[in-house]
C-alpha cells in the first residue's frame, strides 16, 4: 500500500472550495491546530535515538525522515500565515543533527502561535501549496496533517497519544469532504481507504480515511 506523505499541501487545487466550506464548521480552527501542534511536540520530543531507523506507517519516511518532515511542516505553519510562499521553506529540517528536532520544534511553535495570534488571520487570504484559501481553511487542513503524521510518529515508536476527540473528528468531517475515498493514487499522494468499524475511535477512522492501518 502507498501512502506516501499524508498532505493536503499535494492535493489537487479542485478542493478547495470545499476545504473553504469545511472551515466554517469549527468554532476557532486556530485552537484545534494548537492543540495538534502540542501532541505532534510531545510525540517528537519521546522518540529515542534507536528508533531513528525505524519505519512508519507512511511507507516513504522512517522515524528520522517523518521528524524532520514535521518540523518543515510546522515552519512552514508560520510562513503561510505571514502570508509569505509555502514553498519558501523546505518539505524537510535537513540542516538538524538528529536528536535536534524537539528543541527546533520548540522554537517554530513559538512562532506559529505568534503569527496566528491575531483573530483576522481567519478570514485572511492565504497562500497554501493548494493555492489561496483564507486561514480558517489553513488551520483545518494543518490540523488534520500534524495530527495525522503525530499518528505515524507514534506508531513507530510505541508511543499512546491522548487524543482529542473532538479535534479528531473534525479533521475527519474535513478529510471526507475534500478527499473522496475514489480517485485515490495519481495526483493524490493517499492510499486508498482501509475498513475499520464504525464505532472504531476517532483516531482509527481518521488514519483509515488516510490509508493508514489502525
Amino acid at each position: 500500500m502507498t501512502t506516501h506523505t499524508t498532505s493536503f499541501e499535494q492535493t489537487p487545487s479542485t478542493d478547495a472550495a470545499a476545504t473553504t466550506a469545511a472551515a466554517s464548521d469549527a468554532l476557532d480552527p486556530r485552537d484545534d491546530l494548537a492543540t495538534a501542534i502540542a501532541l505532534a511536540g510531545r510525540a517528537l520530543a519521546a522518540v529515542r535515538p534507536d528508533q531513528y531507523d525505524a519505519p512508519t506507517p507512511c511507507e516513504d519516511f522512517d522515524v528520522r525522515r517523518l521528524s524532520s518532515h514535521l518540523v518543515a511542516v510546522l515552519r512552514r505553519i508560520a510562513v503561510i500565515g505571514r502570508g509569505e510562499d509555502p514553498f519558501s521553506v523546505p518539505s524537510f529540517a535537513d540542516e538538524l543533527a538528529d536528536g535536534a528536532w524537539a528543541r527546533a520544534w520548540e522554537a517554530a511553535a513559538r512562532e506559529a502561535a505568534d503569527v496566528w495570534a491575531d483573530p483576522a488571520i481567519l478570514g485572511r487570504e492565504l497562500r497554501l501549496p493548494v493555492g489561496r484559501l483564507p486561514g480558517a481553511a489553513g488551520a483545518l487542513m494543518y490540523s488534520h496533517e500534524l495530527t495525522v503524521h503525530t499518528w505515524d510518529l507514534a506508531r513507530a515508536t510505541g508511543q499512546r497519544p491522548v487524543w482529542d476527540e473532538s479535534l479528531v473528528e473534525r479533521a475527519l468531517a474535513l478529510v471526507r469532504r475534500v478527499l473522496p475515498a475514489e480517485a485515490r493514487g495519481g495526483p493524490i499522494p493517499f492510499g486508498p481507504v482501509t475498513d475499520v468499524d464504525a464505532d472504531a475511535p476517532a483516531i482509527d477512522r481518521l488514519v483509515a480515511w488516510a490509508g493508514r492501518r489502525p
